[in-house]
């Protein structure tokens, strides 16, 4: 999974609530966030989530596009889906990291983008070696309030071995 990776908050904070950020660091080239995004999680929200883990690492890059994010894209999703779309989209990114369903059917049929989720990644973690466990990975991220549907978790648990 080598190359460029555009990223959203949801994947940052699934990662962060399993201090795996790292992960991403090790599988990709270079991680782009848009600074909607970076903006997104040093809010944090109610709990916080992910902004500890988050403001201990520098290499994830925080880059503002410099066009104009589609209007379709930003009618149908949030600041930061949008953005990330649309970055991805100006960098010819490799990879779009984003959980949430509705963006990423956008991002894969409308843009034609490469999208891959948080649990994507820890199934390539483990595939590497870089983690003993997906589905220790995916208790831990639910435990931490992340919503994983139990049909991903079963693929997921069936592509990794673990079923």
């Amino acid at each position: 999974m080598n190359g460029i990776l555009v990223c959203n908050t949801g994947p940052l904070i699934a990662l962060s609530l399993i201090d795996r950020i790292d992960l991403l660091r090790s599988l990709f080239e270079v991680v782009i966030i848009p600074e909607a995004v970076h903006i997104e999680i040093l809010a944090g929200g109610p709990m916080n989530l992910g902004l500890i883990n988050y403001q201990k690492i520098n290499w994830i890059k925080v880059k503002v596009p410099s066009t104009p994010i589609d209007p379709i894209s930003k009618t149908l999703l949030d600041a930061g889906e949008a953005t990330v779309i649309g970055l991805a989209r100006e960098l010819e990114a490799d990879f779009v990291l984003i959980d949430e369903r509705k963006a990423r059917k956008i991002a894969r049929t409308v843009y034609n983008l490469k999208v891959i989720g948080s649990v994507r990644v820890l199934i390539e973690a483990k595939n590497r070696g870089l983690l003993d466990k997906v589905g220790d990975a995916i208790k831990g991220m639910r435990d931490g309030g992340y919503w994983i549907g139990d049909p991903i978790v079963t693929a997921a648990l069936k592509q990794s071995g673990e079923a």
